[in-house]
């Protein structure tokens, strides 16, 4: 019987997925799947991309480790593409690969002054306060008055992230660096900008209301967004989501914080619709000092065109959060425009030509850009996982297709990988560091304290 030796780059839910998927396939071969992950633990974005106070969200943890541990996935961790493994190499190896490497980046936002000192991508932040291992341990939370851009999760995620009082976190898995830093912070106005209205944004209600759940947090709305035009009435008397949405964000209306009517609370979070960026003025120092935006009205169509009028909002700090972007992969064709892996229903296809490259094919977000939920993750790794078995006929021919060969090859180079009973001694020692204080977890932040705990040294 032939068999499919299948190597998948990145150990995020899309890659998980699509082996998950193709174990379960129907076929006609036998296969045998490895996992490379750049970082020492699985699970990528759903373990670095979330709020440490988004329990829920990791419940996703759950179903993925059970994919793992039923132990027909090997998973090469602390192993970076392109350095300490190449595609040359993994045709040697096996007869395809996926690469499920996400997306990580911020997308870039050509305004001028964005390159102020303080002006950050959401990305960067979200990166610290998850304790991703490759980041800096300080984050510089010195600004009183701090702009965030974007109506989206990652919008309100990293708003609930500056707004919220470090102590609120301590029953989170969030790391003793990240505390500290949340702890010293000097913010007391967050202020959210989105080009559209309250009927057109993109965060889910669950990230809305949790917002005004905050403890001494006061939510500040302004009436003058709230004069809907047909196509928001629609959305809202049409669309569950958009409603519950609407009845959220009326309740804040009717609240005393209200446009700052009497709020009595320590800090504020102001959410300004109808607001397109157009300036990042900056002070003497080349530091944020302002946000100019024009402000916006509807189009007719849920849009949104500008009025000419514009106005500005003193800030000391700025964060976008308008999406994420993809990163190249040596040897790997890549779509600078998109930020993907170009492809056809995750069949990789060269730049130049649109021929398929054989044995190489994409899911989840390299795939199809930082758009949708982990719903759409599965069924994006079915349609790839598809291709792969109907391709058969196409599949490279390696050399050495040993399941020894690659330990061997990392081994020689000398590189610590990590193993799914390393991911297990990481697991249990995070647990053992929460326990005293009754806490879910506590992040082992520094990558060589991963791998070591992780390799048992």
């Amino acid at each position: 019987m032939t068999k499919l030796r299948l190597a998948i780059v990145g150990a995020g839910p899309a890659g998980i997925y699509a082996a998950d998927i193709l174990l379960k396939a129907e076929r006609k071969f036998d296969v045998s799947i490895d996992l490379f992950e750049q970082l020492p633990a699985p699970y990528g974005l759903v373990r670095y991309g979330v709020a440490p106070d988004h329990p829920r969200i990791k419940g996703i943890i759950t179903a993925l480790r059970d994919v793992l541990d039923r132990g027909d996935i090997r998973l090469f961790g602390n192993v970076r593409f392109g350095e300490d493994i190449t595609l040359d190499d993994l045709k040697k190896h096996y007869n395809a690969v996926i690469f499920a490497t996400g997306a990580i980046r911020d997308t870039s936002l050509e305004i001028p002054g964005i390159d102020a000192v303080a002006s950050y991508g959401a990305a960067d932040y979200v990166s610290w306060f998850d304790g991703h291992p490759d980041v800096p341990r300080e984050w510089p939370l010195d600004a009183a008055s701090v702009g965030v851009l974007g109506n989206g999760n990652v919008a309100l995620d990293v708003a609930r992230m500056l707004a919220k009082h470090a102590e609120d976190l301590l029953v989170t898995e969030v790391p003793a660096n990240v505390y500290e830093g949340l702890k010293a912070s000097a913010v007391t106005d967050v202020h959210i900008f989105g080009r559209r209205g309250p009927a057109q944004v993109k965060f889910t209600p669950l990230e809305l209301r949790e917002l005004g759940e905050l403890r001494d947090v006061d939510m500040v709305v302004y009436d003058e967004d709230f004069d809907y035009d047909e196509a928001s009435k629609d959305a809202v008397a049409s669309n569950k989501q958009v409603m519950v949405i609407d009845r959220i964000l009326q309740s804040w209306r009717k609240r005393d914080s209200v446009n700052n009517a009497g709020g009595m609370a320590s800090r504020r979070l102001h959410l300004h619709f109808w607001a397109k960026p157009v300036e990042v003025r900056k002070d003497e120092t080349g530091r944020v000092a302002a946000l100019v935006y024009e402000r916006t009205k509807p189009d007719g169509q849920g849009g949104a065109v500008g009025t000419g009028e514009l106005r500005e909002v003193p800030l000391q700090a700025l964060y976008r959060a308008i999406g994420y972007f993809g990163s190249p992969l040596p040897g790997v064709p890549f779509d600078k425009k998109h930020g993907v892996i170009p492809n056809r229903e995750g069949q990789v296809l060269a730049k130049d030509s649109n021929e398929q490259v054989p044995g190489i094919y994409a899911t989840g977000w390299i795939k199809r850009g930082p758009v949708g939920l982990i719903g759409h993750t599965k069924s994006d790794a079915m349609e790839t996982v598809r291709h792969i078995i109907n391709d058969q006929g196409s599949w490279w021919h390696p050399e050495d297709p040993s399941e020894d060969a690659i330990p061997a090859l990392l081994a020689e180079r000398g590189v610590a990988w990590t193993d799914l009973d390393g991911w297990h001694r990481l697991d249990e020692h995070e647990i053992a560091l929460g326990a005293p204080e009754e806490r879910a977890r506590i992040k082992v932040v520094p990558r060589d304290e991963m791998v070591r705990v992780s390799r048992g040294e």
